[in-house]
């Protein structure tokens, strides 16, 4: 008689993933890539292709359906790729953008976004493009390594650190130190998933440390009458599906200790071996969500890996940042006399190859070559003379990089959507634009700032979980044909009224999703309070009474849909 046979256990994505990263760091095999430019896109090796190219700022590029035009929550993929390529804390001079302007007009079909972690990313790159384009932006020290994969992803901090005159300090040194020590190092090369890392001087925040993995802001305290400076540290930020802001870990950094703290949390985060068994709960965020740590224990944590105790100090202690605009745009003094930085506002982030050759040639004619990208898909022209910066503005206005603009155009955030992204349910880089001309059409003059954020599925890369109004990718039947629409979520923020959206059960076809924002806004109109602004009254407002006012009569709420299978896995979000 036979012995029976064992039965097949199917490899997990989680066990997959963690098995192709133990056989290889790919930043240590790019020869491959090299092989594979020679040989064409058909000797792409799958590993390659879905794992891999990550480590290297590489994702492939879907077909233009998105997820529902493939199986298990994925769509198809083409024989083209996206880039993204690192900026440490968005800066950037002329001579790199103007390279990066080239590879878009030669490689990349005129078509650049600024993304949501101040990177600039390709998209329809060919596998033989691939060696030429990292060569390129290696001669000028760029790199798109760490811009995605399991890995510490571009380090993001205030834009105009070091040029304005209300931070507490320039952090963009920490910031740039941590970029080049802890991105592409081989020790972190296994994460269990992405780590994203902000650090800021700026008493902003505008780099969003709320939403970040781990956060390093500038705060100050007097001993023995004698004032300091350093950092409080947040640790567990992150959106996609199951958003956490971040948690204030109750130490004071001092500003040499503020590295080591960086390195041993990361250190940490990699050492939990329990975070590797489900790719959609492996972030550092989920230790608090779901495996008992508190802020206590994490600095308990913190202090052993760091072989020292940090000084107290206690939340009690922090100054959040007022209920403000947080991106930079228009003119601002610098504290460096006579000079002033100059904001343009980049609808989308959409930008050409065209415009940022030209856009670096502005810089130079009006600045020093100086740039800054910003979390919120806009770029800064910095060091310009007082006495050329209206002059700039012109020039600025007239490339389609607006200075001077409405509140929906100034707060639209839109992600990559079904144009390019395999996971995406809605095409949302057209749809963002139109939204906001139809509504600075409907409500001219809106005098509120307001954050209008689209994304296209659930994974949040469109940041929609912090947005006053964001909008969540799906599909409906309308009149029989299957269309893009949109799940609302209000009442999102960071700052004075940090919280994440609440989903109001409402949803709409998008060509009806105008008529919705507009309803709202008048709502707000008619009833606000003197000096009310738009965030008090959805903290005040109830989600019934939203729900009636996008809808335009009493609704009974719907549920949002359920995440694809496998969300999370491969969203190429920032």
């Amino acid at each position: 008689m036979s012995a029976p046979v064992a039965a097949v256990v199917k490899e997990t994505k989680a066990q997959k993933s963690e098995r192709l990263k133990a056989a290889k760091n790919p930043w240590e095999a790019w020869d491959e890539v090299r092989q594979f430019a020679r040989e064409g896109r058909e000797s792409v090796l799958p590993e390659w292709a879905g794992t891999y190219f990550k480590w290297w700022g590489i994702y492939t590029q879907g077909d233009g359906v998105g997820a529902t035009g493939g199986v298990g929550g994925e769509g198809k993929a083409t024989e083209f790729f996206m880039m993204r390529i690192g900026l440490p804390n968005g800066i950037l001079t002329s001579a790199q953008l103007r390279v990066i302007g080239d590879l878009t007009r030669k490689y990349a079909r005129n078509l650049a976004d600024i993304t949501t972690r101040q990177n600039i990313q390709l998209h329809w790159l060919t596998i033989e493009s691939l060696p030429e384009v990292v060569d390129a932006l290696t001669a000028v020290g760029l790199s798109p390594k760490g811009a995605c994969g399991d890995v510490v992803r571009n380090v993001t901090g205030c834009p105009l650190a070091g040029l304005d005159g209300h931070e507490m300090i320039d952090a963009s040194p920490l910031a740039v130190e941590i970029a080049h020590k802890l991105t592409a190092n081989p020790e972190f090369y296994n994460l269990p998933r992405k780590f994203k890392i902000s650090v800021t001087g700026c008493s902003l925040w505008c780099s969003y440390p709320e939403i970040n993995d781990v956060a390093l802001t500038a705060m100050k305290r007097t001993v023995d009458g004698k004032e300091e400076i350093g950092y409080t540290l947040r640790v567990g930020g992150g959106l996609s599906t199951e958003p956490h802001l971040a948690v204030r870990i109750p130490a004071f950094i001092q500003q040499d200790q503020a590295y080591a703290a960086v390195h041993a949390t990361t250190e940490i985060f990699r050492e939990q071996q329990e975070l590797r068994e489900n790719r959609t709960r492996a972030r550092i965020k989920y230790l608090f969500m779901r495996h008992g740590w508190t802020a206590e224990s994490f600095l308990e944590a913190l202090e052993a890996k760091l072989g020292y105790k940090l000084d107290p100090s206690p939340v009690t202690e922090d100054v959040v940042p007022d209920d403000v605009y947080r991106d930079h745009i228009g003119i601002a003094p610098q504290r460096q006399p006579g000079l002033s930085s100059v904001g343009a506002s980049v609808l989308r982030g959409r930008v050409s190859g065209d415009q940022l050759i030209q856009l670096a040639e502005l810089a130079e004619r009006y600045g020093n070559g100086e740039l800054r990208t910003t979390i919120m898909q806009n770029i800064i022209v910095v060091n310009v003379p007082n006495a050329k910066t209206a002059e700039l503005v012109v020039a600025l206005n007239t490339l389609g990089l607006q200075v001077d603009v409405s509140a929906f155009w100034r707060g639209a955030i839109a992600c990559t959507g079904t144009e390019f992204c395999k996971l995406a349910i809605a095409e949302t880089k057209g749809f963002s634009k139109w939204l906001v001309s139809e509504m600075e059409e409907r409500l001219p003059g809106f005098d509120q700032q307001i954050k209008l954020h689209v994304t296209g599925c659930t994974n949040s890369c469109g940041q929609h979980w912090i947005a006053d109004i964001g909008l969540e990718g799906k599909k409906i039947k309308k009149d029989g044909q299957l269309v893009d629409a949109f799940y609302f979520c209000v009442g999102g923020a960071v700052g004075k009224f940090a919280r994440t959206a609440r989903p109001l059960g409402y949803r709409a076809a998008a060509d009806e999703v105008p008529d919705a924002i507009e309803r709202l806004l008048r709502g707000y109109l008619d009833a606000r309070e003197p000096d009310e602004d738009l965030r008090a009254y959805f903290a005040r407002t109830d989600d019934d009474s939203l729900r009636a006012q996008l809808a335009g009569t009493v609704v009974d709420p719907v549920e949002r849909d359920a995440p694809p299978v496998g969300a999370g896995r491969h969203a190429p979000g920032e």
